[in-house]
């Protein structure tokens, strides 16, 4: 199994940069690294490119809005190539708020966006001619009687480094995860519990898997938890309660929240609602407290070298390919020990 990381914002680009670095000599595969509404992941994507040399540099994630699909595909095929062929592509559709209200621009359609976006990026990989699309969402070139007429098709200048690029797809809706598992090179699910995750997910995947390409390889799927291994580290599974009560309890509208609806589906519906009832009302430590006991426990990779062993067997049984993971730890230095430590406990499995 591959490991994989978010990069953290919180010391910067410089900080995060440098312990990404001494993660990859302990054994990191993996960098995701984020958007959201901060600075572009862009520029730290190209910089990672430069510092590391092993591991694989992936968008985690880039909205599929603000970015034209022609520019998304140069975008991903210059990281490809500033990282000698060490770049993949991560979508998302994010949520109404950020787009709405972050970029201004109506957030609509967003299971055909990603599928014609993914079509139109792979056109412009392989280079085989020149661009053209008509889709729903994306005609390229421009129809003539849309803009000045004068639209051309083009094809991009340079050869890529590689004629395919993978292509991640954070999704968590039905029809969402089915062109996922259609289309997508890897999937990168949130709040992902191995025994519950064939009731939310399981029809999606298969009947997406039904409509694969079989000459394309299996989905890679990512998921995990919070890493700290070691006796007496049961109360570090606490530490994940404040990101999942953002994220079920005040992440999107309460009616529009994804994350929410993915809870209720694990069988937690009333937790679900106790969650964002409090987080909503700002009674955000109440919020965390109805997190229950053993969700948490469920997934995180957090505690002794057997009950983590334990974990991954459960992880793997259930359809997990690769690790999404964040290392706790108060210092860079204890991350990183526990990087090196989920290395050497995944090759004895």
């Amino acid at each position: 199994m591959k490991i994989s990381t978010l990069m953290s914002y919180a010391h910067g680009f410089g900080g995060a940069s440098r312990e990404i670095v001494e993660l990859e000599k302990a054994g990191l595969d993996v960098v995701w690294v984020p958007e959201a509404y901060s600075f572009d992941a862009v520029s730290a994507m190209g910089y990672l490119a430069a510092k590391t040399d092993r591991i694989t540099i992936a968008s985690g994630i880039l909205n599929i809005y603000s970015r034209s699909p022609s520019l998304m595909a140069m975008t991903a095929a210059g990281l490809d190539e500033l990282s000698s062929g060490r770049f993949m592509l991560g979508l998302g559709a994010s949520g109404p708020q950020v787009i709405e209200g972050f970029h201004g621009i109506p957030y609509d359609a967003p299971v055909t966006r990603l599928r014609e976006i993914i079509e139109i990026c792979r056109k412009v990989w392989l280079r085989d001619e020149k661009l053209n699309h008509v889709g729903k969402k994306y005609q390229i070139p421009l129809p003539k009687d849309q803009g000045t007429g004068l639209g051309i098709p083009l094809k991009i200048i340079n050869h890529p480094y590689r004629e395919e690029i993978p292509v991640a797809l954070a999704t968590l809706g039905e029809k969402s995860v089915a062109m996922t598992a259609e289309m997508a090179d890897a999937w990168l699910p949130a709040f992902f519990m191995a025994e519950g995750s064939d009731a939310v997910w399981g029809n999606a995947l298969r009947e997406g898997a039904k409509k694969r390409d079989p000459g394309r390889p299996p989905l890679d799927i990512y998921a995990g938890g919070s890493v700290a291994i070691g006796n007496n580290l049961e109360s570090y599974r606490d530490m994940s309660r404040s990101g999942i009560a953002l994220y079920v309890g005040g992440m999107g509208a309460k009616d529009k929240n994804f994350y929410n609806q993915v809870f209720r589906k694990y069988g937690y519906e009333e937790e679900a609602e106790a969650i964002q009832n409090l987080y909503l009302s700002g009674r955000k430590s109440e919020a965390e407290a109805a997190i229950p006991q053993s969700y948490l426990d469920a997934t995180s990779l957090v505690g002794s070298e057997g009950f983590v062993k334990d974990r991954l067997v459960a992880l793997k049984a259930h359809g997990v390919t690769s690790l999404n993971v964040s290392f706790l730890g108060t210092t860079s230095a204890e991350r990183v020990q526990h990087c090196d430590a989920l290395k050497n406990l995944i090759e004895k499995i």
